[in-house]
């Protein structure tokens, strides 16, 4: 369990390595504190119920659907926050 820890870890700080990088070239990403500390979130909350549910589910089959559904709910919520696709409160721009 420490080295599944330790490898989400590392992933989260990698994905997000590359907007850090991206803004230091161009100016067409534009990330502040929030920004990255909102993925972070939820990059490490996605990252652990993927790590605790498919410790639970001994089905290949329902392990594999349980994270594609996690994943998609993690692609629609940042979607909202980026650009606000269903008009809700906390969407962005």
């Amino acid at each position: 369990m420490k080295n599944q820890l330790k490898y989400l870890l590392i992933s989260v700080f990698g994905i997000l390595l590359i907007p850090l990088l991206a803004m230091q070239f161009t100016d067409e990403v534009q990330w502040n504190l929030l920004d990255f500390i909102v993925a972070t979130v939820m990059l490490l909350v996605m990252g652990a119920f993927i790590l605790f549910f498919s410790k639970k589910i001994t089905s290949k089959r329902r392990r594999i659907v349980l994270l594609i559904a996690i994943i998609t709910l993690f692609i629609l919520v940042w979607a909202e926050l980026a650009v606000g696709i269903f008009g809700s409160p906390i969407a962005g721009s």
